[in-house]
């Protein structure tokens, strides 16, 4: 096993995240990421639509099912297989893809959570670049799928791409907000976007 794996494995056995997840039932620990930003932000209410990009394995569609019961309704989507979740209709696909739409059936999501990451090559110019296409999909599947009140939560990844990405952001919405949850390791480039105000 290569240095840095097991420097990443030493550090995820002892990530008081990671126990937290296993005790409280949740699939991963990016959950807190959502609860500490939902926390703060009072985001999530009952009743809501929300529409969970990327979502596998499937963490903050657990927290946003539990914050928007009674009557609320959470899709969430990914090109992994997600085991199902109570609460959660679950697609297996590409979030580009009409099958999304669909499933919506003609109505808006109150938010949209984009927890996204493109399998990472290590180059860094060609991780930005992917990540900044899913970020601009996100963004335009906004545009198609979100109320005008509605907010947008977007991970982005400090470098070379941020600035575009806030920039799109800018132009899509009238308010946006950087946040850095604790459950977000510091020494880790992701950062969230809250986007607010659809134009």
């Amino acid at each position: 096993m290569a240095k840095s794996n097991k420097a990443w494995l030493q550090r995820h056995v002892t990530d008081q995240y990671v126990r937290k997840a296993r005790q409280q039932g949740y699939r991963s620990r990016a959950a807190f990421k959502l609860l500490e930003i939902d926390q703060r932000e009072k985001l999530l209410r009952a009743g809501m639509t929300v529409v969970d990009l990327g979502a596998a394995p499937g963490g903050w569609s657990q927290v946003a099912a539990a914050k928007v019961a009674p009557g609320g309704r959470v899709i969430a989507i990914d090109l992994l297989e997600i085991a199902p979740i109570s609460g959660v209709t679950v697609l297996k696909a590409d979030f580009r893809e009409k099958v999304l739409l669909d499933t919506l059936a003609g109505r808006k999501a109150d938010a949209v959570l984009s927890d996204l990451s493109p399998n990472l090559s290590g180059i860094g110019n060609v991780d930005q670049a992917r990540a900044l296409e899913l970020s601009g999909a996100a963004i335009d599947f906004c545009r198609e799928a979100l109320k005008s009140e509605g907010f947008l939560l977007l991970k982005a990844f400090h470098g070379e791409a941020f600035g575009e990405i806030t920039a799109r952001l800018k132009k899509t919405f009238s308010r946006i907000k950087v946040i850095k949850p604790p459950a977000s390791r510091g020494e880790s480039a992701e950062t969230y976007v809250l986007a607010r105000g659809l134009l």
